[in-house]
């Protein structure tokens, strides 16, 4: 499955109509030890690129955009105990939600994989 990325470095990957989200591993990263996510509401309708969630660590505060329009459906509770796994793999068990009626076409205003490679490396 393909993931997309914006410049902000959040990712999103579809499968099924619905569309998981979470932040970049080089976001991770660079906001070293991750120690609080604020998780959306369930039931919240986003538009491309408006805050969807937070994300605290021991270096910053920043917001989380939405790569995608959508409704929130599901979140990653388990970052409410353990905000930790978004370090051990934000693009894998530290997703922070899954979005719905999303419009596959917007996809189209973000990097493909080899793209965000690219533009990690001119950073």
């Amino acid at each position: 499955m393909a993931k997309f990325f914006t410049k902000e470095h959040e990712w999103v990957e579809l499968a099924g109509g619905q569309a998981t989200v979470g932040i970049s591993e080089h976001a991770a990263h660079e906001l070293g030890d991750i120690t609080y996510v604020e998780l959306p509401k369930i039931g919240r309708s986003v538009k491309q690129f408006d805050t969807l969630a937070g994300i605290e660590s021991v270096k910053a505060a920043s917001d989380i955009y939405a790569p995608i329009s959508g409704k929130v459906v599901e979140v990653n509770q388990a970052l409410d105990e353990a905000p930790e796994l978004v370090n051990q793999g934000a693009e894998a068990q530290g997703w922070i939600c899954k979005l719905e009626g999303v419009d596959e076409g917007e996809l189209a205003a973000l990097m493909d994989s080899a793209t965000y490679s690219t533009y990690l490396k001119g950073l």
